[in-house]
């Protein structure tokens, strides 16, 4: 077993990372805050399930919750709740995990029982047809949502391979066949300690709470297991080669979706995201921004316009998105691309640059402050690329784009003839 100190510098962050041998890795970091965020992270989502199972990471999910040989069904969130403190989780594409925010002298009683259903869940088979109606609901809701409803259709013509490109709660189809013994597979697979990176911030010294993580794993019965997170793969889909379209109408709509999407790198090629993660902000942040101003602002073509720059774990999809009358569609399209061809061929103001490098750099500061932030931003990083480093040298990274990087990432990832576009019009138009 080893602990790593990060090193300090001038960072506001000093995260402790401790190896066991089992294979968990504990980070812990003491903060001034009297709370303790408890967060386990799995680098386990939606990406690894087969067709046939897909939505499996999300029903396992809810499935947690629902007892081990320790704790009846309701026995945690009771236990928790009886504390003040409180519980949650998600699960996305390329992760799952699982949290809790507590007083600091209720840790040592409640991280244990946090353990025990991540690791133990009995998975019965009544809890199970129960909670599958939850969750068919959950898929109903999602299906009743636009906006959802639009980011599937988004992932579906964005990737052609990649198993981002199917909804992460699953379909009804699959979830209404599902049994409990295929779940209790998908757990035994992909739920060891090896897999796990658990996460301790708060008010607490950091010896203590990784003493607390450790015993707590000897209580629950895995301080022993060595079963070891096999590595997986994916290969990425090609760029786009010529202009691919797909139209919908929806019902639910007042006015018009335009999508605009690329394949750009994602986290595994994490150098070559922050220029793209720049220039997402330099077209869409603030009343300012440039597709803001000229789009809505002064010629009045749309009633929204954002830039972003989705970066998942395998690839990523830099997207332009614009709610706007029907009869602009073809106008605001041909704009959008302009503002991506100027990029290419104009170099970015060092002044302008400098503005938004730093409010990107800012709000990345801002939004790590709370023990939840902390924890959520390291299980995050580690549980992904197995390194905290990206997550200490953002700011550097964006603060330090030059124009010329603007550029070569706009002329690199970002071709003016060959990407897809969506378009879902209201029905009837």
């Amino acid at each position: 077993m080893t602990s790593t100190l990060t090193p300090k510098s001038d960072r506001l962050n000093a995260p402790v990372i401790h190896r066991l041998s089992n294979g968990m890795t504990i980070i812990a970091e003491q903060l001034p805050v009297d709370a303790i965020n408890f967060n386990l992270w799995l680098n386990v989502g939606s990406v690894l399930e087969s067709n046939e199972i897909n939505g499996m990471a999300h029903f396992l999910e809810h499935m947690i919750f629902k007892g081990t040989d320790r704790l009846k069904s309701g026995e945690f969130e009771q236990r928790i709740e009886s504390r003040g403190a409180v519980t949650n989780a998600a699960t996305s594409q390329d992760y799952t995990h699982y949290y809790i925010t507590t007083a600091p002298e209720d840790f040592a009683d409640l991280a244990p029982l946090q353990l025990d259903v991540l690791l133990n869940p009995t998975i019965p088979a009544d809890g199970f047809d129960r909670e599958r109606n939850v969750v068919l609901e959950e898929i109903r809701r999602s299906d009743d949502n636009p906006r959802r409803r639009n980011y599937q259709r988004l992932v579906e013509l964005g990737f052609d391979t990649l198993p981002y490109n199917r909804p992460v709660l699953g379909p009804t189809s699959v979830i209404e066949t599902l049994r409990p013994e295929q779940m209790q597979a998908f757990h035994q697979q992909w739920y060891h300690p090896s897999a796990v990176t658990a996460v301790a911030v708060g008010n607490l010294p950091v010896d203590q709470l990784i003493a607390i993580v450790e015993k707590s794993l000897d209580t629950v019965g895995w301080s022993a297991k060595t079963e070891h997170h096999r590595p997986h793969d994916f290969a990425v889909d090609a760029a786009y080669t010529d202009i691919v379209r797909q139209e919908y109408e929806d019902a639910s709509l007042q006015q018009a979706r335009l999508m605009l999407m690329w394949r750009v790198p994602g986290l595994m090629n994490l150098e070559e995201t922050y220029a793209l993660d720049i220039i997402a902000n330099l077209l869409s942040q603030g009343r300012t921004a440039r597709l803001v101003q000229d789009l809505r602002e002064k010629r009045g073509l749309v009633s929204g316009v954002s830039a972003s720059n989705m970066s998942y774990q395998y690839q990523g999809l830099f997207t332009l998105s614009a709610t706007l009358p029907t009869e602009n569609l073809e106008v605001v399209e041909a704009a959008l691309l302009g503002h991506i061809n100027q990029l290419q061929q104009e170099l970015v103001n060092p002044k302008d640059l400098e503005k938004i490098c730093t409010q990107v750099a800012n709000q990345f500061i801002f939004s790590n402050e709370t023990p939840s932030d902390r924890a959520n931003l390291y299980g995050y990083y580690y549980s992904i690329l197995d390194d905290l480093e990206p997550a200490f040298n953002y700011t550097d990274r964006i603060r330090n784009i030059t124009p010329e990087a603007i550029q070569t990432a706009a002329r690199k990832y970002l071709p003016t003839n060959a990407l897809g576009i969506l378009t879902v019009r209201p029905k009837g138009e």
